[in-house]
């Protein structure tokens, strides 16, 4: 039960400001640090059903700090997030830079993160809808690029606590995009953004939405807890920006200093360094029963009001 145990000696590398945010906002002292991943390891290792699983200090941070340092929420999520990975391996697990369709859609300049953090010091995801295309690559493949992404940033201890900022560019969105997507992946997809990945979203902007997604956003933000669907803001161009977002820190395409091909091919070299941990995340397991199948599934498609109950800021 729990696999092997990495019980490193936790050394904090935030920043002071980042140190100071924990503390008010995630409720993060040494203390508290030290006592919960203590707990969170003797958990997993008792877990009836967790058999491998990461138990190093920054990987657990994920959790806590999503969840405020609340251990049966971390925990909870943390069931979540391995189960989602073995429900849908086509979205979670073999995530290879190496990869010819995933790094040919990186190539593109689909989904980048920035180089600079925005005012608060969150990371930038872009995606830029019209760089993905609908007839060369499917949904699942898109997805993957997702979680890829967020693989590689997860780790960072600074965008633990500050959070992340997503900036979605949809110019270039045709009934092409809308149509390689059900509703059933839709409503999957979003819960697996609410409760079982552990990222602190803090704002997301639409810029340049067609007005053929209009529907299919007004069915995306419904299937949104209150607190996600408040953080949703939608702009009609990249001017309206200027007060979330410092416009400088974008690619040179939209005005800012950096061209995106230098931002693309900085990122793959982060993804290189990474690849070996990023593909030993599907080594990890937790046994799913037919009945926990179900559970999580129901809960995936219901976004029941239990989750509403588990939500943390």
């Amino acid at each position: 039960m729990g696999g092997q145990q990495q019980r490193d000696i936790y050394k904090c590398n935030l920043s002071l400001k980042a140190q100071n945010i924990a503390k008010s906002e995630l409720r993060e002292d040494e203390q508290t640090r030290e006592h919960a991943l203590e707990q969170f390891r003797d958990w997993i290792e008792k877990h009836p059903s967790i058999t491998k699983c990461r138990t190093d200090a920054v990987f657990l941070l994920r959790f806590l700090r999503t969840k405020k340092f609340s251990l049966p929420l971390a925990e909870d999520m943390l069931e979540r997030y391995l189960t989602i990975r073995q429900l849908y391996p086509d979205w979670f697990q073999n995530l290879d830079i190496d990869d010819p369709e995933i790094e040919s859609i990186i190539d593109a300049g689909y989904l980048v993160p920035l180089l600079q953090r925005d005012f608060h010091g969150r990371k930038v995801i872009l995606s830029c809808a019209g760089r993905f295309d609908p007839y060369k690559f499917t949904s699942a493949q898109m997805v993957r690029v997702h979680s890829l992404v967020v693989e590689a940033l997860m780790d960072d201890e600074e965008s633990q606590v500050h959070g992340y900022t997503h900036l979605n560019d949809e110019s270039g969105l045709t009934m092409g995009h809308l149509s390689s997507w059900s509703i059933s992946d839709i409503r999957n997809m979003l819960a697996c953004i609410q409760n079982s990945t552990p990222m602190r979203h803090k704002e997301t902007h639409l810029v340049n939405v067609p007005g053929c997604a209009t529907k299919i956003i007004e069915l995306a933000l419904s299937l949104l807890n209150d607190k996600l669907r408040s953080r949703v803001l939608l702009h009609k161009s990249l001017g309206d920006l200027q007060q979330a977002i410092d416009l400088k820190i974008l690619p040179k395409e939209y005005g800012g200093e950096i061209p995106l091909s230098d931002m693309i091919a900085e990122f793959k070299k982060s993804l290189r360094e990474k690849r070996d941990s990023i593909k030993a995340l599907d080594e990890m397991h937790i046994e799913i029963s037919p009945k926990d199948s179900c559970s999580i599934t129901e809960g995936l498609g219901g976004l029941a009001g239990s989750f509403r109950k588990l939500e943390v800021d």
